[in-house]
């Protein structure tokens, strides 16, 4: 049975009441196909925008140079190792592994001079906007409207991994960063906002209770996060308990209200064939070549978090945002190219990731679009450093704190353009430099209306100076 543990004065099993008030949180709505027409006006405050945020985080440190700023211009070793293709955008022209993007200049920008400032595989200054709470981006977000979506109850924020597509993966042990601890250790952490606006995250790990009693702390029932991961194997319990169950209908008629909406969203079969396809990376490369035993691997562990899943980790992005997540980061391994004992070399490296990179982030917009959802969803994609211009004799790259990879997409921003001009060399920025603070200011005052949230006393007042008296990237609103 559900039972809700009211924290301080032991176990209460829910009454028939109980189950009701449940049954009504959001029945309704968790049938409706989006976010977008699920909103609750009452629970939601007026400076919340209808917007939600896709960070797809390039681990590993994508290269500035063979990404979005080619600079063939410049002397052998510096330039694009894999050359240029031209854009939509005049005189403008990306690596040559993104020609579907190049295709769709016209709507995204490009930030040259942007940079990390880390020099190292620390994901946390990117994904903290070098906030003073230490706390991801996605829980600012999760603090701000509330740990789950008010009619849907899908959590505000979520991390998606390529185990959530193909639950049975096994990538064995890479170094450092790359391990899954490491990655479950930083990328949902909600820092000092608390554990409340931690990320659900989805890792095809069984976070389901052992059995039918799911005891859950009365302060955390409504988060419901404990509800969720292998849900098909949970619904199979539920039928097999229905007959037992003295509560019969009700009982179940609760269960499918927290269950099933945040459960189809997570679902990919639910998708239409073509829109499967659509998204669909895995043609473009095994990687199992690339894992032990596999033609690329030679020894090279970090190659182990190489997946071709990527495509359907962006059209979970997808589902997950239409159903109330208002923030998803996307984990993409590994973008670390040092042609070392367990990198890849750059070009070795761009020619499989990038091509990946590039149909998952145009089918994502194309997806978007059709739906008209273009200005609701801001898409942003970059990585926790850059590399080092100059490429070493072995081919590889080293770190590069100096300029960071940056993409934007939608949000109802300034699109076409390309932002900031760097070196000759690509490793310095000639023109103002953006920092994760700016991109976190950009987040906040896409997704939240800093005008009327100043009137809004409520807003814990660390979070409010962030979203009303950060400077963003100026040029993506004028």
């Amino acid at each position: 049975m559900l039972v809700v543990r009211d924290a301080g004065f032991g176990r209460s099993e829910s009454t028939r009441r109980e189950f009701l008030r449940i049954g009504g949180l959001g029945a309704g709505a968790l049938a409706m196909p989006g976010l977008f027409n699920s909103r609750s006006a009452a629970a939601t405050p007026n400076w919340v925008r209808d917007k939600a945020v896709v960070l797809l985080f390039l681990q590993g440190g994508p290269p500035q140079v063979e990404c979005f700023d080619p600079n063939m211009d410049a002397p052998d070793g510096i330039r694009s190792c894999i050359g240029e293709i031209s854009t939509k955008l005049p005189g403008v022209t990306f690596g040559s592994a993104f020609p579907q993007l190049a295709e769709r200049a016209d709507r995204l920008a490009v930030v040259r001079s942007f940079a990390s400032g880390d020099g190292g595989h620390n994901p946390d200054p990117l994904l903290t906007g070098n906030s003073p709470l230490k706390a991801t981006m996605g829980a600012h977000h999760a603090r701000l409207v509330g740990a789950n979506h008010p009619e849907t109850a899908m959590p505000s924020s979520a991390v998606v991994l390529p185990e959530a597509i193909q639950p049975d993966l096994r990538l064995e042990t890479p170094t450092g960063p790359f391990r899954f601890g490491f990655i479950k250790q930083h990328y949902g952490n909600p820092g000092q906002l608390g554990s409340p606006y931690q990320s659900l995250f989805l890792d095809g790990g069984d976070q389901l209770a052992e059995n039918f009693d799911l005891k859950l702390p009365r302060d955390r029932f409504d988060s419901r996060r404990q509800l969720l991961g292998q849900l098909d194997s949970f619904r199979r319990r539920l039928q097999t308990a229905g007959a037992q169950d003295s509560l019969g209908e009700i009982r179940s008629q609760a269960y499918d209200v927290l269950l099933k909406g945040i459960s189809d969203a997570f679902d990919l079969s639910k998708e239409d064939s073509r829109t499967l396809q659509r998204y669909d990376t895995r043609p473009l490369f095994r990687m199992q070549d690339w894992h032990k035993g596999g033609s690329h691997y030679n020894n090279k562990v970090n190659q182990s978090r190489i997946t071709n899943l990527l495509g359907h980790q962006m059209l979970m992005a997808r589902r997950l945002v239409e159903r109330g997540c208002g923030f998803v980061t996307v984990v993409d391994c590994t973008w670390d190219f040092h042609n070392d004992g367990n990198n890849p070399a750059t070009v070795e490296g761009m020619n499989v990731l990038g091509p990946q990179a590039d149909h998952a982030i145009a089918a994502f917009m194309d997806d978007l679009e059709d739906r008209g959802l273009t200005d609701k969803v801001l898409l942003l994609v970059t990585g926790e450093m850059g590399r080092t211009p100059k490429k070493q004799g072995n081919g590889g790259t080293g770190h590069w704190s100096r300029l960071t990879p940056l993409l934007v997409a939608g949000g109802g921003l300034k699109m076409g353009q390309v932002i900031g001009k760097t070196d000759r060399n690509g490793g310095e920025a000639t023109t103002q430099q953006y920092l994760p603070q700016h991109l976190l200011a950009t987040v906040l005052q896409t997704v939240f209306d800093p005008g009327e949230a100043r009137l809004d006393s409520s807003i814990p007042t660390e979070l409010a100076r962030l979203m009303t008296a950060s400077d963003p990237i100026r040029e993506l609103f004028v």
